[in-house]
């Protein structure tokens, strides 16, 4: 063993002699934490556990310093966490010191109630457990009514009374509560939310009874007398009936004013009433059925039907059968005596008489099947439907295709009435569509009327009007503007004759210039006299004669030139 230990001293040595200094301080860090953990884990292991006195913490500063001059008081250990428990030492002390103050009412107002009955001990009396009991209760009801989004405040007062040895001495639990409404809350007027509290109070409190329950609101009105608000209730009944009935004659309304829009157009059909009455009365219908019994089920693999079944089947049967031979017998009086009977029946005795009687009773058995049906909330008792159709109105033409117009520039139309035929066809469509029944006096009509289109015409005629109005507006600008551009032309083929003319003048008169240069200088040559020319008439007379070449090969090119010499002078 000593070896061993010796021989793991030495590798330990030789690995520490290996390591670098970061890794031995990391060592020593590693062992130091490790230390300091184990160190803690013992000092917290050893300090005695605490338990709240109140599991909810308190956030009222001032209460809870109260609290703990009222511990040190009572010499009681605490401590007081950062979130605003308070612990004491253990479970019994917790319970003492609740008990001492709720008594000097030093419990914070938004505690949970169930804390203050969160104590056990035997100095503890009956009196302060029903009281305590009472106490939580109240303040339970109040926070859960507070709770409503209608309520702004609820005060609750419970009434427990003491247990009596006889029933009929026992006095009832009773309970009052008075709530403060929101603003904009209906909760005095609404029936279900006023049931709704009292059914909270009732299953809160046991032996609780509806008729021991009163609420009233702030001024002292009784919410929950509902039997004051049977007036009130009919007449939201009524409202809803109504409604109910409104509702169901919209539906009617729309679809048959959608299908017959579909056919005739929806400028020419009017749903002039929908009238349904309704039974909103509650009736319970018991029926009892008989039917046959089955022998043998219908095999579903076979086309055809193989169900066999009887009406009946015997229960029990009871068979009499009684046979009688023989001479009658008259019974006589005692010995000695004459006998009672009648002389008729003295004449029948020792005649052979003979009886049958055949009795048979079968009690059969049958399917019976009990149903019970209860109606819908509502059920139709009679339907009536109006509706009137409107004919068709066409703009009349000629025979070219256009519109006829009156003297008055309005459009000349023509109406066709609905036929007959198609308006028994509509009242037809409509009865299928809302199920008409004639027994119970439904009634559907429908009528041809003419509808006044006196607007819809005036509309259409300053339509027409505007039309024609843009239409001739229009053709008058084209011609106008085919004036313009045939006016255009005709200047531009003027111009260009003037100015071909002009050009041809212009071309004449250098032609004869040139003509009578030559001339000139032919009767100069002639005359045999020396012309001196300066170098500057030569280079004008070259100048010259190109021009007229190039005017006679190019005159277009040359008039244009010309032109804007003239432009730029």
């Amino acid at each position: 063993m000593n070896e061993w230990l010796k021989k793991s001293i030495d590798q330990l040595k030789a690995l520490w002699g290996k390591w670098s200094m970061v890794q031995k301080l990391i060592l020593a860090a590693v062992v130091v934490v490790a230390v300091v953990g184990i160190v803690l884990m013992l000092h917290v292991s050893a300090t005695p556990s605490m338990v709240p006195l109140i599991t909810a913490p308190i956030t009222d500063q001032d209460k809870l310093d109260k609290i703990s001059v009222r511990l040190d008081e009572e010499g009681v250990e605490h401590t007081i966490t950062a979130e605003g428990l308070i612990l004491v030492p253990d479970k019994r002390t917790a319970q003492r010191m609740v008990s001492i103050l709720a008594r000097e009412d030093l419990i914070p107002a938004d505690t949970s109630p169930w804390d203050i009955f969160k104590m056990d001990r035997w100095t503890l009396t009956d009196f302060e457990r029903n009281v305590n009991l009472r106490r939580a209760i109240t303040e339970n009801l109040e926070q859960h009514i507070e709770a409503l989004e209608d309520v702004d405040n609820a005060q609750v007062t419970l009434v427990l009374p003491e247990d009596k040895l006889f029933q009929e001495d026992q006095n009832p639990v009773t309970a009052s509560v008075i709530i403060t409404p929101r603003p904009g809350s209906d909760i005095t007027q609404s029936r279900s939310k006023i049931e709704g509290i009292v059914k909270l109070v009732r299953l809160a409190v046991e032996g609780l009874k509806d008729e021991n329950i009163v609420i009233s609101d702030q001024r002292g009105v009784v919410l929950n007398d509902f039997a004051d608000m049977a007036d009130f209730d009919r007449l939201e009944l009524s409202k809803r009936q109504l409604d109910q009935k409104q509702r169901l004659e919209a539906t009617y309304k729309n679809q048959i004013f959608t299908e017959m829009s579909q056919i005739f157009g929806s400028d020419r059909v009017s749903i002039l009433k929908v009238d349904i009455d309704l039974d909103f009365r509650k009736e319970t219908v018991s029926t009892e059925e008989h039917f046959p019994v089955t022998t043998v089920e219908d095999n579903p693999n076979t086309p055809y039907n193989e169900r066999e079944y009887v009406l009946s089947i015997p229960r029990s049967s009871e068979i009499v059968k009684e046979e009688f031979k023989g001479t009658g017998f008259n019974p006589e009086g005692p010995p000695g005596q004459e006998g009672q009977t009648p002389p008729a029946y003295k004449d029948m005795n020792n005649l052979v008489g003979n009886y049958n009687k055949n009795s048979e009773i079968i009690n059969q058995e049958v399917n019976t099947r009990n149903i019970v049906e209860e109606k819908s909330p509502w059920t139709i008792r009679r339907i009536t439907v109006g509706v009137a159709v409107d004919g068709v109105w066409r703009w009349s033409y000629n025979e070219n295709g256009t519109v006829k117009l009156d003297t008055d520039g309005s459009i000349e139309r023509e109406y066709t009435p609905v036929s007959d035929e198609d308006l028994n066809k509509a009242q037809t469509l409509i009865e299928h569509a809302v199920g008409f029944n004639r027994e119970r006096g439904d009634s559907v009509t429908v009528q041809h009327i003419q509808f006044d289109r006196s607007n819809q015409f005036a509309q259409e005629d300053e339509h027409f009007r505007a039309q024609k109005r843009l239409q001739q507006a229009i053709l008058y600008s084209i011609i106008g503007l085919a004036v313009i551009i045939v006016a255009f032309i005709v200047f531009r083929l003027i111009s260009r004759e003037l100015e071909r003319r002009r050009r041809l003048r212009e071309e004449e008169l250098a032609r004869q210039h040139q003509m009578m240069r030559e001339a000139a200088l032919r009767n100069a040559e002639e005359e045999e006299m020396e012309v001196a020319m300066s170098v500057e008439e030569r280079a004008r007379m070259e100048m010259q004669e190109n021009a007229i070449n190039m005017a006679r090969e190019h005159p277009e090119d040359v008039a244009q030139l010309i032109r804007t010499w003239l432009a730029e002078e």
